[in-house]
């Protein structure tokens, strides 16, 4: 067996210096507290990513989130979905798509054409709320103004024990050690922390806790400048503690705060409070809740109930160590690979599909993208633990019925499954993603991997789901002379091509041939004959194009650009062998795209894409390659993000998401493989051990 705390405390992630794109996070999937070099967020403006933006620098904003903090603007004009529609041809008719929005005006602070306001509203709403900061307040003397560059701090030293889910924060201000340790509560919207310095008994350091209107900019969390625009207001409850009532437009949560001695006040500062004390030590916990009554929380047990967490989570499921490998990459992708765990437990394992920067920061508004949730949740299936995927599949049943009027306006049948989305299912207007078609099998996939996993009370559950998500499909399917397509307007996975004209991609081809499988295996479990219709599709279905013996992304003109996401790979690699894909055409297209793609402008999980489809092709040479492919976008900083665009996604919770997913199939294979860790070379560089996987299909 493996060791595996060795295995983990191998990686244990020490920051020794501040940072602006440095932050560590705890949380539990529906909540996370981000916290800077102190272990509290304490110097904000260090980490403002706006700022960071407009200088070209990356940074990463120091949040409290959770999966149900949800905020939206007043709406005095009363837009609707309907006031963002175009209208497109088809051979079904004139068919209305909401795609009226001006993404590069909204994200530049432009003027917006009237026309596209009622989709620029219905786009960056609703966003999601940060909670509230809560950090130190450190003055060199008391009453003196609080300090603002973390450059003040002496030695500091922090540490997150990735086993335990604890980070520890060490560092000297004005000659006087200070220590912060913070845990996440594993089951509830709460924090907590204990700081120890005598700074704290001589008023030289105190806790401000401090609470923001919310953001409807596209990556920003918090908007610090609209104190009018919120109200926050303080109720005592005894000695040790207090509410914190807050309300935001329609939006109203509250914040419990207990401590271990000291008071609580309101500073000169709107929507500020300060937490002093006499001692030498300070026990503190917040918790968040939408409304009710909120549970006094302690610190000792909230720092159990973490690591009694972390421990069952990293001895539970799978693992796989690569020491011994000669292969001098093999412990990097071993830091990657622990470090992504914790990060998507963090993120990803909550009870809505997450966004793609997590609950660390916002990344359009906070709202999830439905074809990045395969990416975020697959793996926890494969890596034997199923609980984590599942949580979020709930939520599409709550969307169901919304999902079936998207598909009734566009003439189709069944449920259509949106692209960008918040709590509520409601599209945003977008001409990318009320066009996109790569998330609808997803769901389909999840569930197919939580069968395997033998999850098998999910048939009867899921079987309307099930059956309504592959009769869009199949009537979006559009027959011409006996053969199937994928008709035009669609938007690919590679977005860059005209919705209009765009027709039979070939991923989304052989993922529909796959999805349309995985509900009729659903159907035979519930004891019904196959769907004919279906099976006449999958027959029928058109074959990928070819250009010079290799696969193009779409089948009409420009038929293939060789940039941003080469999509066509997933077509073998993510999804299974399928009657329309031949490898050996889908190994010279793998050949072609490693020497002539632009490799700087595919996104993180591209390379896991081309891992999974060269170790599917009995190319473990390639698929090792393929991971730490070394460009801009497949970086791992310390912390274990993944910087896309700098500030804009200074993470991408995709990427890591897609690493574990790669290598879950490049370790167990799949049905009928006929090695073992098919995805590593054997050329004795690389000594893999593994266990607890699940076989892929």
């Amino acid at each position: 067996m493996i060791d595996r705390e060795t295995l983990v405390r191998r990686h244990t992630v020490e920051i020794t210096r501040p940072d602006p794109a440095t932050v560590l996070t705890v949380g539990n999937g529906d909540f996370a507290y981000t916290a800077d070099i102190t272990g509290m967020q304490t110097f904000a403006a260090f980490h403002d990513q706006a700022a960071a933006r407009a200088q070209g620098r990356l940074a990463v904003n120091t949040a409290t989130m959770s999966t149900w903090g949800w905020h939206s603007m007043p709406n005095p004009e009363g837009f609707v979905l309907a006031d963002a529609m175009s209208t497109y041809e088809t051979s079904r008719g004139p068919v209305p798509y909401p795609d009226r929005f001006d993404m590069a005006a909204t994200m530049g602070g432009g003027e917006i054409a009237r026309e596209l306001r009622a989709g620029t509203w219905l786009h960056v709403n609703p966003h999601r709320v940060d909670l509230g900061r809560i950090g130190l307040v450190l003055r060199p003397e008391p009453g003196a103004p609080a300090e603002s560059d973390p450059a003040a701090l002496v030695d500091p030293r922090q540490r997150l024990d990735l086993w335990t889910g604890t980070l520890t924060s060490v560092f000297t201000y004005a000659g006087h050690e200070v220590r912060v340790t913070t845990v996440a509560d594993p089951r509830h919207a709460r924090v907590a922390f204990r700081v120890e310095s005598d700074l704290l008994a001589t008023g030289r350091a105190a806790v401000a806790v401090r609470f923001p209107y919310a953001s409807d900019g596209f990556f920003d969390t918090s908007d610090w400048s609209a104190p009018d625009r919120h109200t926050t207001t303080l109720h005592p409850l005894d000695e040790h503690a207090c509410r914190f009532g807050r309300i935001l437009d329609d939006t109203t949560y509250a914040t419990r705060l207990d401590w271990s001695e000291g008071e609580v006040n309101a500073t000169a500062e709107p929507h500020t409070f300060e937490l002093t004390t006499s001692a030498g030590v300070l026990e503190l916990v917040a918790t968040f809740a939408p409304g009710g009554v909120l549970g006094r929380g302690e610190f000792t047990t909230i720092e159990g109930a973490a690591i009694s967490w972390w421990r069952e989570f990293w001895t539970s499921g799978a693992a796989v160590d690569f020491a011994g490998s000669t292969d001098p990459r093999a412990a990097e992708l071993e830091r990657r690979v622990v470090l992504s765990q914790y990060l998507t437990a963090v993120n990803c394992s909550g009870s809505m599909p997450p966004q793609e920067t997590g609950l660390i920061t916002n990344s359009w508004q906070g709202k999830f993208h439905l074809e990045m949730h395969f990416w975020h949740a697959a793996h926890f299936a494969a890596w034997g633990r199923p609980e984590l995927l599942e949580r979020s599949l709930g939520w599409y049943l709550s969307i169901l019925d919304v999902a079936r009027g998207t598909a009734r306006r566009q003439r189709y049948e069944g449920a259509r499954w949106p692209k960008h989305v918040g709590p509520d299912g409601r599209e945003s207007p977008s001409d990318i993603g009320s066009l996109l078609i790569w998330q609808q099998p997803h769901l389909l996939y999840l569930l197919e991997l939580l069968h395997r996993c033998g999850r098998t009370s999910l048939v009867a559950r899921f079987a309307e789901l099930v059956e309504e998500t592959a009769a869009f499909m199949a009537s979006f399917a559009e027959e011409r002379h006996g053969t199937f397509h994928l008709p035009a307007p669609l938007v690919p996975a590679q977005e860059f091509y005209d919705a209009r004209s765009t027709e039979d991609p070939t991923f989304e081809l052989a993922y529909w041939w796959w999805g349309l499988e995985i509900a009729q295996r659903w159907r035979d479990r519930l004891g019904r004959e196959r769907n004919e219709d279906w099976r006449r599709i999958q027959d029928n279905l058109a074959r990928p194009h070819q250009r010079d013996g290799r696969y193009s992304a779409i089948a009409t003109e420009p038929y293939l650009r060789r940039d941003d996401h080469p999509s066509m790979l997933c077509a073998l690699g993510v999804v299974p062998a399928t009657p329309l894909i031949d490898p050996a055409v889908m190994e010279a297209t793998l050949l072609d795209v490693r020497d002539q793609w632009d490799w700087n402008s595919a996104w993180g999980w591209d390379f896991p894409v081309m891992a999974m489809t060269a170790t599917r092709l009995g190319r473990p040479d390639l698929a090792v390659d393929a991971l730490l492919t070394g460009t801009t976008k497949n970086r791992c900083l310390a912390t274990g993000h993944s910087p896309q665009i700098g500030s804009i996604l200074p993470l991408y919770l995709p990427a890591n998401g897609a690493l574990l997913t790669a290598v879950s199939l490049m370790t167990a294979g799949w049905d009928g493989a006929d090695t073992d860790c098919p995805g590593f070379p054997r050329d004795g560089s690389w000594t893999v051990r593994h266990e607890g996987f699940q076989v892929w299909p």
